[in-house]
């Protein structure tokens, strides 16, 4: 059986949005679809065919999370250390054509968010820099070609 590793925040994430859904969400659609039914019938009634999709989102959407929660491998970033880029690293590097620097944490499938800087550990550009440290070139086909990028740094925080 497949793990999936994550980092402590992602899980806690992971858990509140099932918590959610749970909770929250699967009892309100449940309601919605009571109230749409009431409204007689069921052929032409809209809110009920709504209220029956949103319900077979949340339930795929629980099945989904239940999985994943339940071989989750949470990894707490600040107990690793080293020089070399792996899982949880924090890592800087700069664009050798243009001089672009860009920092971002790797993470899990399920906990990768680049507009916060965490991407995803099967991303090509983590990919080519696992296992490799301060001061290597690293070249990575991106779809605009080949890039090469110099890791100035790589912290665990």
């Amino acid at each position: 059986m497949d793990q999936f590793p994550m980092t402590k925040k992602g899980y806690e994430a992971l858990s509140a949005e099932l918590e959610n859904l749970k909770k929250v969400q699967r009892p309100a659609v449940i309601e919605a679809i009571a109230e749409a039914r009431a409204h007689g019938d069921l052929s032409e009634n809209a809110e009920y065919h709504a209220a029956r999709e949103q319900q077979s989102f949340i339930e795929g959407r629980i099945e989904e999370l239940e999985a994943v929660v339940s071989r989750a491998q949470v990894i707490d970033p600040t107990t690793l250390s080293g020089d070399t880029v792996k899982f949880g690293a924090t890592v800087t590097i700069v664009d050798e054509d243009t001089d672009e620097e860009r920092s971002f944490q790797i993470v899990g499938d399920y906990d990768a968010n680049s507009d916060e800087g965490r991407i995803s550990i099967s991303a090509p550009i983590a990919r080519a820099l696992i296992g490799k440290s301060e001061g290597d070139s690293v070249e990575v086909n991106t779809p605009k070609g080949k890039t090469f990028y110099e890791i100035l740094s790589v912290s665990f925080q």
